[in-house]
């Protein structure tokens, strides 16, 4: 069955995917390491608090995810786990993560990191806009569709 599992700590479309989740009856399944404000009675939304501890969260979604799931997360560790589970990979801009391209990504992400080590590099992404916020829900769609049409 289709379910939807939310990295939630840093997450900045949670609402997003409250409503595409509410609009097609999907379930959705918030990890975090702390209580999060998910919608008031909701059956489809089901909040996991973790144990605090680095990658605690991130352990618990790769454990818990199957094969045609879909994870929203920016952690590429944690999307490279999850697409080795047959899941799906969504970051919060609208942008999928695929086994191509996930190698890549991995590696740039080392190296920005030891730039950043490094002091040659500063900063982070840009603020999420309205435009990755459409791009994201726009995607989204897409995945769900693209994986019920797979299991129909």
């Amino acid at each position: 069955m289709l379910e939807i599992y939310v990295d939630a700590d840093a997450c900045p479309v949670k609402g997003e995917v409250y409503k595409v989740a509410e609009r097609l009856g999907l379930k959705v399944i918030v990890v975090s390491n702390s209580f999060m404000r998910t919608p008031r009675q909701s059956p489809q939304v089901r909040c996991v608090v973790v144990s605090e501890g680095l990658d605690v969260a991130d352990d618990w979604i790769a454990e818990h995810i199957e094969k045609n799931d879909i994870c929203i997360t920016a952690d590429i560790p944690l999307a490279s786990r999850c697409l080795e589970k047959g899941a799906r990979v969504l970051g919060s801009r609208g942008k999928e993560f695929s086994k191509d391209s996930i190698g890549e990504i991995l590696a740039t992400r080392d190296l920005l990191f030891s730039l950043r080590e490094q002091g040659l590099v500063s900063g982070g992404p840009a603020p999420i806009s309205k435009k990755d916020r459409s791009n994201f829900l726009n995607k989204l769609d897409q995945i769900i569709q693209t994986i019920k049409n797979s299991l129909a």
